[in-house]
């Protein structure tokens, strides 16, 4: 069974993101989605916030682990006995930063693979940071994330 991890920061979690676990989930055993704690990234949910966000919005996906984590990812792909590192690219855009992180990655731990998604067409303009943007400014993102996200945001901007 191989086990592939996708990392990220899920602040919060979107619908392309869960396309995209949904799409791995049928080509690997076991998908980790790891949850990084990135502080430098000022993330608007903590990292058990965002972890239990993830886990109720992918509840439905039988061989999905969410995780978070705080340490160099090789490592923590290492620790999870996974066999690759998955990565969404939206957009033509994303190639040249993701080609960067897969070639590090490689040149730190040599047995893990990086692999590749596209969302669907109609996900593929989302991103964590509009929609955090969008809900701070009193706007719908409710076609953008999962129900308890967009609860979540509304909750966290002090909206009803």
């Amino acid at each position: 069974m191989k086990t592939i991890v996708y990392p990220g920061t899920f602040d919060p979690i979107t619908n392309g993101h869960i396309d995209l676990v949904e799409r791995a989930s049928r080509l690997f055993g076991k998908v980790i989605l790891g949850i990084a704690t990135s502080q430098r990234k000022g993330p608007l949910f903590s990292v058990d916030e965002r972890i239990e966000l993830a886990r109720e919005a992918l509840s439905h996906v039988p061989n999905v682990e969410v995780r978070g984590f705080d340490y160099l990812l090789v490592n923590f792909v290492k620790d999870c006995n996974a066999d690759a590192i998955m990565r969404g690219l939206r957009a033509v855009s994303d190639f040249e930063y993701e080609f960067q992180l897969a070639n590090m990655n490689r040149a730190l731990s040599p047995n893990i693979e990086s692999v590749f998604l596209t969302p669907a067409e109609r996900f593929s303009y989302i991103s964590s940071s509009l929609v955090r943007e969008i809900s701070s400014l009193d706007g719908d993102v409710s076609k953008f994330v999962p129900a308890n996200v967009a609860e979540a945001l509304s909750n966290k901007f002090n909206k009803s």
